[in-house]
């Protein structure tokens, strides 16, 4: 039976439209390659760190820098196209996100992907920072995760109508402890304990300042992995970004250490890369990869794998959630001591 012209114009029309996506899949690549280049052509020219100074015309950038008038010109253009400068009249300004820009990620990354092919080839020679600088690192760049721990704190219920009030959290490797002052900020009464490494502990008193905390924010100067806190002394421990970025063994102690320090009763919450049963999306993709190279012994571990290390800490009643908020694909397992 011969298709119909009906039939035949669908099908003529359905392999058009799978040409467009594939055309566009293209130009979506070249588009994005195309503007991390651009990104990296203003910090390596030198505009980017003028700009964050204060807002220049072209003129004045030109001059100030040495560059040649026209292409400057079609840089800032560009640049403003993709919403990394932003223009004002005649003056050119490094966009707000621009700014956050810090010391670990103002070469957009590079630093970190550089050794992925090395990582590829040849293993045994690949580099790594050590688990200080990677802690670090995370805590300058935890800002990210500020939506997504504040609806961490709604899933665990804190300062809400069936929660105990006042509730004692300690965060166990705290970094910037955006996770945990999320959570102290919805209850008036609770505290928090955060311990971690100096670099890191600056950065978590400056959160804890900026939401008003005060003496509700104590911390503790010291490894994670090798600090003493007590036992039974807390209602919640916060392990965020922690477990990934450690070896088997290290994760296990690190998970026994925080059941340790929990009241009967009190319950952990790590919020962390997973993999999950479904594909990994880009974001989530990256966030496994980049652990993978910034780490010796670290990696995502499978939701199953999670339940059996919280079984064998001593956890019960786990639960699991993607954090819907999380720009990283993070997600939140959420156990309690029996």
């Amino acid at each position: 039976m011969n298709p119909s012209p009906e039939q035949v114009k669908a099908s003529e029309s359905a392999v058009r439209a799978a040409g467009d996506r594939t055309i566009e899949q293209y130009q979506n690549w070249m588009q994005t390659n195309a503007a991390a280049h651009l990104m990296r052509a203003a910090r390596q020219s030198g505009l980017t760190a003028r700009l964050r100074e204060k807002q220049h015309t072209l003129e004045e950038l030109c001059e100030s820098l040495s560059l040649q008038r026209e292409t400057t010109a079609l840089l800032l253009d560009a640049l403003v196209a993709i919403g990394f400068v932003e223009q004002y009249g005649e003056d050119f300004a490094l966009a707000r996100a621009g700014h956050l820009l810090c010391q670990y990620d103002d070469d957009l990354g590079d630093r970190r992907w550089e050794g992925l092919v090395d990582r590829l080839s040849d293993p045994e020679t690949a580099s790594f920072a050590d688990a200080a600088e990677y802690r670090a690192r995370n805590a300058a760049t935890q800002w990210i995760h500020t939506a997504a721990a504040m609806q961490a704190a709604e899933i665990l219920d804190i300062g809400g109508p069936d929660a105990s009030p006042g509730p004692k959290i300690l965060d166990l490797g705290c970094g910037s402890a955006v996770w945990s002052c999320a959570m102290a900020h919805r209850d008036a009464e609770a505290s928090v304990v955060a311990v971690d490494e100096p670099a890191s502990l600056q950065a978590a008193r400056r959160t804890a300042e900026s939401i008003g905390l005060g003496d509700r924010f104590k911390t503790i100067q010291s490894d994670p992995l090798a600090v003493t806190v007590g036992e039974q002394q807390f209602e919640l421990v916060v392990l965020a970004q922690m477990l990934s970025g450690y070896s088997d063994d290290q994760a296990a102690g690190l998970l026994e250490k925080a059941t340790a320090a929990l009241k009967p009763g009190g319950r952990i919450a790590v919020p962390d890369f997973y993999i999950g049963p479904g594909r990994a999306g880009l974001k989530e993709s990256l966030g496994r990869l980049s652990i993978h190279l910034a780490t010796p012994q670290g990696r995502v571990r499978d939701l199953r794998e999670c339940q059996a290390m919280f079984q064998a800490a001593g956890l019960g009643g786990i639960q699991f959630t993607y954090l819907a908020a999380s720009e990283a694909g993070l997600g939140m397992m959420v156990a309690e001591k029996a």
